[in-house]
């Protein structure tokens, strides 16, 4: 496709790429209020599906770099829409599941590969079809349009859920995807920069088995702490054998999987960092304020998702508002702005989770929190790749979709792992309070904890004695663990605050182009 040809349908391919990064990052969220549904449908538990999701972004970030090195050796075009394909085989398996292993392998395993060969594609291609300020507007988009999928996801899933079954979420998907090879002509074609010999199967085994290894561990910290404790171990060796690896291929001038010299530049290394934190404290919150309203309040798919609809209105305005005002305001300030709004927020939502919340209580919370995390997610992409160059595009692309799947997947392992660790071991304290005549009966403690793992999703005559008194229970130190975990998010978002001190600005990156 010629220059001219491009021109003629500017915002096409923007349009389909955009389209691809928002069904990738729907599928993080989308699915976290209908957990009840999945839990009958599939005969399941929470920590299964807690499982499935954080797999899915966890597959996805173990191959993003994977997937970003191989735009270079056959084609950014061609690795999109190869993912693309994947994507929707996936998105049809998951939407005819019959149990949590077809889930897994439609959703997790065919989708996340899918979306590790998009994402990264997604940028890339943004960012050399685009130039100048139509480069900030269109990753600005993407931002926005992953920011907007993340929040308004839940109101999606909500509605498919209530109205007709979750599985039309995947098929959405599908159509949308059918919709992208069909347009997909007026995606342009770039060279391949790399040939087949290029490609580093050393480094992309030690990354996957690194990533994978951090995040299981994290999952099954419910199960057993020494395992978790081994796994996180295990996983710090062998990335630092990835990196000691990747250096010394940079060094003797071979191709890695990423070159390690580019995170001396400060804004691709600190951005990639910030991307990360800001996903994580977006996933899990998101994750665990799900779980609260259907366990606690039970509240169906529908009503979860509507709760959860302030904080997309408060993404979308200022995804919209904060490229505009780049023009007045440098990125590094309105990056900090937001993280100040979301951390203000998440502290006041850790006072406002009880039996008796209601969406007046949270809705002022939900908005300031989207507010916030938007301005960082619309701008955080420009800024993160303002000092990289432009045959490390590819790479740099690739390095921080890692870095925000990652965040997603780490969010919801670690996030609702300590909401649901901390209703596990809340429910001594909490059954000496409620049941004390209970205490000692091992009985009593396994059926409080499969109610509270089964969402109350669960036959009653199931269980023995006295239901209501498990579900106080459960209510009790679900309530308390929400507030433990808003005021972690608070505290993840301040860690990102304070690496927005190493940005550079653009404008200083500028500066230097117009003086060499």
């Amino acid at each position: 496709m010629d220059e001219k040809e491009i021109t003629d349908v500017t915002w096409i391919p923007l349009l389909l790429i955009s389209l691809a990064a928002f069904i990738i990052t729907l599928d993080s969220t989308f699915m976290n209020v209908a957990i009840s549904q999945l839990i009958t449908d599939l005969n399941t538990t929470v920590s299964t599906v807690q499982l499935i999701i954080s797999f899915y972004t966890l597959i996805t970030a173990s191959l993003m770099l994977i997937g970003s090195r191989l735009q270079d050796i056959i084609g950014k075009k061609k690795v999109f829409l190869i993912g693309a394909g994947i994507y929707g085989i996936g998105a049809l398996l998951a939407a005819i599941s019959q149990n949590a292993l077809m889930l897994f392998t439609g959703w997790s395993l065919l989708e996340g590969i899918g979306g590790s060969l998009m994402t990264p594609a997604t940028i890339s291609i943004a960012s050399q079809t685009y130039k100048s300020d139509k480069r900030t507007f269109a990753l600005a988009m993407i931002s926005a349009m992953a920011g907007i999928a993340a929040a308004i996801g839940p109101l999606f899933g909500g509605i498919v859920t209530t109205f007709l079954s979750w599985r039309y979420g995947f098929v959405l998907e599908l159509l949308i995807i059918i919709v992208v090879f069909i347009f997909s002509g007026k995606i342009q074609n770039f060279e391949p920069t790399l040939t087949k010999k290029d490609f580093d199967l050393t480094g992309s085994i030690l990354l996957i088995f690194g990533l994978m290894s951090f995040v299981l561990g994290i999952l099954l910290l419910e199960e057993d702490v020494i395992i978790t404790v081994s796994l996180v171990i295990l996983s710090l060796v062998i990335l630092s054998l990835f990196a000691s690896y990747e250096y010394g291929l940079t060094k003797g001038e071979k191709t890695p999987l990423i070159d390690i010299n580019m995170l001396k530049v400060r804004n691709l290394s600190v951005g990639t960092l910030i991307r990360l934190i800001t996903s994580l404290a977006m996933g899990g919150s998101l994750f665990a304020i799900s779980i609260f309203l259907q366990s606690v309040l039970k509240y169906d798919a529908f009503t979860t998702g509507l709760n959860l609809l302030p904080a997309t209105v408060g993404i979308l305005l200022s995804s919209i508002i904060a490229p505009k005002l780049t023009s007045k305001i440098n990125h590094k300030t309105l990056i900090r702005v937001g993280f100040l709004i979301s951390m203000l927020a998440a502290t006041i939502l850790s006072t406002r989770f009880g039996v008796n919340t209601t969406f007046s209580t949270i809705a002022p919370g939900m908005f300031l929190f989207g507010l916030g995390l938007g301005f960082v997610l619309s701008l955080g992409i420009d800024i993160s790749l303002a000092g990289t160059k432009e045959k490390n595009q590819s790479t740099a692309s690739g390095l921080l979709s890692t870095g925000q799947t990652l965040g997603m997947s780490m969010g919801t392992a670690i996030i609702g792992c300590m909401l649901i660790v901390g209703a596990t071991w809340g429910l001594h304290d909490a059954v000496n309070t409620y049941a004390p005549n209970q205490i000692n009966d091992e009985q009593f403690h396994a059926e409080s904890q499969e109610y509270l793992q089964k969402m109350g999703q669960i036959n009653i005559t199931e269980l023995q004695g006295d239901t209501s008194i498990k579900e106080q229970i459960v209510n009790t130190v679900l309530t308390d663990a929400m507030k433990f975990v808003m005021s972690v998010t608070s505290a993840i978002l301040a860690i990102g605050l304070l690496l927005t001190l190493a940005l550079n600005d653009i404008k200083s990156y500028q500066l230097k182009r117009l003086k060499k």
